[in-house]
């Protein structure tokens, strides 16, 4: 009994030692296969797309804004809304205190009235007159007189006419209106507040209310000469913000300015983009890509594979071999390859710097 549990035991470490030997023989192989070769990350050419662009930084601004002022000075007596409320075209902001302008009105109405009464006698005497003096009943002169008259009674309906509108149009004005759909920015006056347009720059506040329009935003580029040959009307642009890092916005170039700015010398170039959900706010920076030219079922690789602009090594039976490209568009740290590389050949992109022709490699990472 005790002779086969030793039996036993010397079989299996015998199996052990060999198991050991052959691990260290393939480990040895290994190394000497191994020896010399410099390790490399690789990336299989693929077909895709890839785009020319230009890149500029500017700041976003709503497509329509207007500061909410009366025609007429006046104490602001009602506002209807606060900031962030969304209002619709034509809904009523707010109001002056319009007492003084009713009662204005109603002045201007009762003069109206004796100035139309004023006007149908002198009318009824103009024609009595008129006919009298053709039965030559009356002299030039009294006829005169009488036309003077009813002149002078023609004159002041008008002017009594004229002050009925004026008063209606300064209460029209005093009662302020949303000129399109948009969100309520800011408020810069209070119910009390007085709000005098003729002041201009000088008044306290800068009208009652700002309504912006943000559903689309548009911004401005200040483009230098070098390229602005290249940018034209209708071409596809695309915004990046700091709020949403992952999210592309896509737009279009609306306005390209031809003449330069005398002082900096750039040229204005307005991009336009929809913002149907207001993620885009006015007033934060943004960056702005023209599109100048996309090319689809091209190969396209890292930048960084391609060595002093014209090759790039490939992996071929573990050697690194040399191949001349020709380059097209680039695209951030990609670049387009027009010449010298198939499809799902492995391009080196790290570890190709020094390589030789020929040398040998170990693929340690494939991107």
């Amino acid at each position: 009994m005790i002779r086969n549990i030793k039996l036993i035991l010397a079989i299996i470490v015998l199996i052990l030692l060999v198991i050991f030997t052959s691990c260290k023989k393939r480990e040895s192989s290994k190394r000497e296969f191994e020896a010399g070769a410099t390790p490399v990350r690789v990336i299989k050419a693929q077909f895709g797309e890839i785009s020319s662009k230009l890149t500029y930084t500017g700041t976003l601004e709503a497509w329509n804004k207007i500061d909410i002022i009366p025609d007429i000075a006046g104490k602001v007596a009602k506002i209807y809304v606060e900031v962030g409320d969304y209002v619709r075209k034509g809904q009523l902001l707010a109001e002056l205190d319009t007492r003084s302008i009713r009662l204005q009105l109603e002045q201007a109405e009762a003069a109206l009235e004796v100035a139309k009464a004023n006007y149908e006698d002198a009318k009824r005497n103009i024609e009595r007159m008129r006919n009298l003096l053709e039965k030559k009943a009356i002299s030039i002169q009294q006829y005169e007189k009488i036309k003077l008259a009813f002149e002078a009674a023609e004159a002041q309906l008008k002017q009594a006419q004229a002050a009925v509108n004026l008063a209606k149009h300064n209460l029209e004005v005093s009662i302020m209106r949303a000129p399109f759909s948009g969100i309520i920015t800011s408020k810069n006056a209070e119910v009390g507040d007085v709000i005098n347009p003729m002041m201009g720059g000088f008044s306290p506040t800068k009208g009652i209310l700002t309504l912006m329009d943000f559903s689309k935003i548009k911004v401005n580029l200040h483009v230098p000469q070098t390229g602005i040959r290249r940018i034209r009307r209708g071409q596809k642009a695309i915004l990046k913000v700091d709020a949403y890092p992952d999210k592309i916005f896509r737009g279009y170039v609306h306005v390209v300015n031809l003449a330069a700015d005398p002082i900096s010398k750039t040229f204005l170039v307005q991009t336009v983009f929809d913002n149907p959900d207001l993620l885009l706010k006015p007033g934060i920076f943004g960056e702005i890509s023209i599109i100048l030219e996309t090319r689809s079922n091209t190969i396209i690789i890292p930048e960084k594979a391609v060595i002093d602009g014209n090759y790039v090594f490939v992996v071929k039976n573990g050697k690194a071999m040399k191949r001349e490209v020709e380059t097209g568009l680039r695209e951030e740290d990609r670049v387009e390859i027009i010449r010298g590389i198939e499809e799902g050949e492995y391009v080196i992109i790290e570890g190709n710097y020094g390589l030789e022709n020929g040398a040998k490699v170990r693929i340690e990472g494939e991107v």
